[in-house]
């Protein structure tokens, strides 16, 4: 096999992504008691998902207090959010932690 067949690494700063395969990662821990921010990174992350038709976005509240966690469950409860991704899980192991789900046809 010659160094042709080798497949190229992605320029710096560039991800490359497969179809079906992008999972994101919101943490929330530097904005816990930023009400505002907090509505702006979620409404960003489900946006982006949307853009890059991620199967996954990993959501880190924290454990705290569970306040924030609560939180984040009522932003994607709204009407309107609810109906832009498939489901939400809540991790079993680590309840500082939301996986929320996305089909694309």
């Amino acid at each position: 096999m010659g160094r042709g067949d080798l497949p190229r690494p992605a320029p710096r700063g560039e991800r490359r992504f497969r179809l079906g395969c992008v999972k994101l990662k919101l943490d929330l821990h530097d904005i816990y008691n930023k009400g505002s921010e907090i509505d702006k990174a979620l409404h960003g992350i489900i946006q982006e998902a949307i853009r890059k038709k991620a199967t996954q976005v990993e959501i880190i509240p924290g454990k705290g207090s569970g306040q924030l966690k609560k939180k984040v469950l009522r932003f994607l409860e709204q009407k309107e959010i609810k109906a832009l991704y498939h489901r939400i899980d809540k991790d079993s192991k680590n309840h500082g932690r939301l996986f929320v789900y996305f089909q694309w046809k």
